[in-house]
Parts: structure tokens; C-alpha cells; sequence
């Protein structure tokens, strides 16, 4: 019985420790030639999207194709790519879900403008609603039955 209670917690032991090495990856480490570089790495890096993860950027991401896209924003900086240059390069490669903030084009226009129009018909809505033409007063008035009914009904208590 020793022996498998043994067993169990080494093989236990053994799927923590395989789960922690998982986990754990290396840090990116790159030399850079300048502190400019380097911001413009780091803003690059928070500016674009990982194209395998929902919605976490190049810095965030430990994804293998977050990894490499480091490597190549790392090399084009390197290279002295503008940041527009290596934007595009990215756009180029795997689309506008690769930015954040995806580029006015005729196939963004509903993202950019879709929820200022939603709003602007929801006031067009209640103004409409709401400047209806009013209730006439006669309508609101109780005939004479109404009102004695009333009147009884509030002396009973």
C-alpha cells in the first residue's frame, strides 16, 4: 500500500512540476541601439494584436506567433523601418485584426461610425416620442359617473 500511495505522489509531483515548466516561458531580451528604439519597440509591441490570442497584444502574449512577431518587429526596427513601414508590413501579412485600432477603410465603417449612428436614431426616437402631438385635456377629464364612482369608493374607507 506504501508503495502506491509512493507512486501516486511522485507521479503527481512530476504533472506540477511539467505544469509550472508550461507556464513559465523565458523573457524576450533584445539589444537595442538606442533608448528610441526601444519605446518604439514597446509601443509597437502594445499596439498590435497577437493574431492567435482573442485580445492581448505582442507584449502580453506568450503564444509561439507572438514570440516571432517580436523577433520580426525587432528585426525591422533594427533594420530602421518606420513605425508606418512596419505597420503595414503587419497589415499586409495577417490583416487589419493584427491592430487594435483598425484603420478607417469602407470595410471598418461600421465599427468607426455604426455606434454614433445607433445613438443619434435612439435620440431621434425619443424626441419623436416625446414631441408627439399632446394628449387632449378633455380625454383626462372622468364623466360625472366616473367621478361619483370615485367619490365612493374613497368615502368607503
Amino acid at each position: 500500500m506504501r508503495v502506491i500511495y509512493t507512486l501516486l505522489l511522485s507521479v503527481g509531483l512530476l504533472f506540477t512540476l511539467s505544469v509550472t515548466q508550461v507556464e513559465a516561458s523565458p523573457v524576450d531580451t533584445y539589444e537595442f541601439r538606442d533608448e528610441v528604439t526601444k519605446i518604439r519597440f514597446q509601443a509597437l509591441t502594445k499596439e498590435l494584436r497577437c493574431p492567435k490570442c482573442q485580445n492581448q497584444n505582442l507584449a502580453d502574449s506568450n503564444s509561439p506567433i507572438a514570440k516571432d512577431l517580436r523577433k520580426e518587429l525587432y528585426e525591422l526596427l533594427q533594420q530602421g523601418k518606420a513605425d508606418s513601414e512596419i505597420v503595414n508590413f503587419m497589415v499586409d501579412r495577417y490583416g487589419e485584426f493584427v491592430l487594435y485600432r483598425p484603420r478607417v477603410s469602407a470595410l471598418t465603417y461600421v465599427l468607426w461610425f455604426g455606434p454614433a449612428v445607433l445613438i443619434l436614431l435612439g435620440i431621434i426616437v425619443v424626441i419623436v416620442i416625446v414631441r408627439r402631438k399632446p394628449i387632449d385635456k378633455k380625454q383626462l377629464e372622468l364623466t360625472t359617473e366616473q367621478q361619483d364612482k370615485l367619490n365612493s369608493l374613497v368615502n368607503d374607507k
